[in-house]
């Protein structure tokens, strides 16, 4: 039997939580993706500069997150989001009304900054309204990411022939408004139940070591792709292709955790996080080693099944491992990760993107063997029932 909570469903509670985080991720985080490559044709934005305004978000992101962290009381709350929201929409907007590459950084600092702040009421709105039976639809709550981004993508791939890169931020802007209407009854959880870190054992302690290790890496090398992945296709096959790329990213991330999820019933979460950063390197590499459009929608597929799995794996490994504020840790870890990743590149931009996806891909490597060598060095500390080990809804909640 599914509990109405406050007039509102599981299922519409999980629509709104997903409209939150399409307009706070897919569309305020992730539309400048998409939008990049109009921006270096049409408004004369350099490689460099493209960059620096990527790690201007990450920073807004990182801010954002900590003061969640810091402020819990934050992200309880529905005029924070609502206002957030507002903000985001505010700074979409105003993108095609200047060329001056400071003002661009301001904005899209602070999306990065509402981004965030959203991100994590909607993610303890998921956990406050979802429990028992509704579990389940967390899971879809979490791909509202790459609906988001599917949308956003599917705009943009019309705005390339009906408009410019203006049209396309004001289109999104637009979007966004939809996606907040769609969010703004989202009831945050008011009293969160917020399990105390236990102490971990010396050999836990070695293993979270690796595991931030791992997902620091992964932010760097998911981040590259993440950026450019679109340009970097563009400059490769047909124009359509890259748009059309990042939309089909958006519709893998859609059930990806949903996914995810099912399979950690059946495999371990070190196993699986294994396998995913695996695929992932697979499909960074892809489109700078091979050309023409299928091994770019190839790539764009085995980038958007994995790159929000790997988030909720890494943090359920983390709560099993019960290494103090380990929540907390990995998640500003993948923060710095994702801001150092375009500023490591910017020098290999010159020539293109090819050389900055197959650094992005053996940085996801290196992400692997450090998955490695918490699977097969520290078994011992990662041996339960998956079952019964801290969910993933759990486990993103604490992010607070």
């Amino acid at each position: 039997m599914t509990t109405v909570h406050n007039g509102v469903s599981p299922r519409a509670h999980a629509v709104q939580a997903a409209a939150a985080l399409a307009a706070s991720m897919g569309i305020g985080r992730f539309v400048y993706t998409p939008i990049l490559p109009l921006m270096h044709t049409q408004a004369g934005l350099s490689a460099s500069l493209g960059a620096t305004l990527a790690t201007a978000n990450y920073i807004g992101y990182l801010i954002g997150a900590l003061a969640g962290i810091l402020i819990p009381g934050v992200v309880r709350s529905a005029a924070v989001m609502r206002t957030s929201l507002v903000v985001l929409i505010a700074t979409l907007a105003l993108m095609p009304t200047t060329h001056d590459g400071s003002i661009w950084f301001a904005l899209r600092l602070v999306a990065g900054i509402a981004s965030a702040l959203v991100f994590m009421i909607a993610v303890s709105a998921l956990h406050a309204h979802l429990r028992g039976q509704s579990q389940f639809l967390a899971g879809w709550g979490f791909g509202g990411v790459g609906l988001g981004i599917a949308l956003s993508g599917v705009l943009v791939f019309v705005v390339r022939f009906v408009g410019t890169w203006s049209t396309a931020w004001l289109a999104s802007a637009a979007l966004a408004v939809v996606c907040a209407v769609a969010a703004w009854g989202l009831t945050p959880e008011p009293r969160p139940v917020i399990t105390p870190d236990a102490p971990g054992t010396p050999s836990s302690q070695r293993g979270f070591t690796a595991l931030f290790i791992s997902y620091f890496l992964e932010g760097i090398g998911y981040i590259i792709a993440g950026t450019f992945l679109v340009a970097a296709i563009d400059l490769a096959a047909p124009e359509w292709v890259g748009s059309g790329a990042w939309i089909v990213v958006g519709l893998a991330a859609f059930p990806s955790c949903a996914l995810w999820a099912w399979l950690s019933l059946r495999w371990s979460r070190p196993t699986l996080l294994l396998v995913a950063l695996l695929i992932q390197a697979v499909g960074v590499a892809l489109p700078a080693v091979i050309g023409g459009v299928g091994p770019a929608l190839i790539s764009a597929f085995l980038f958007g099944v994995t790159f929000l799995g790997i988030g909720s794996i890494v943090l359920a490994i983390g709560a099993h491992l019960q290494f103090p504020r380990a929540v907390a840790l990995l998640t500003a870890g993948y923060s710095v990760g994702q801001i150092l990743g375009p500023l490591v590149v910017t020098p290999l931009l010159r020539d293109g993107y090819r050389d900055a996806l197959l650094l992005g891909a053996a940085v996801v490597l290196g992400a692997a063997v450090a998955a490695a060598v918490l699977r097969f060095r520290f078994p011992s500390d990662l041996d339960a029932d998956p079952r019964t080990a801290t969910s993933t809804e759990e486990v993103v909640f604490d992010v607070r």
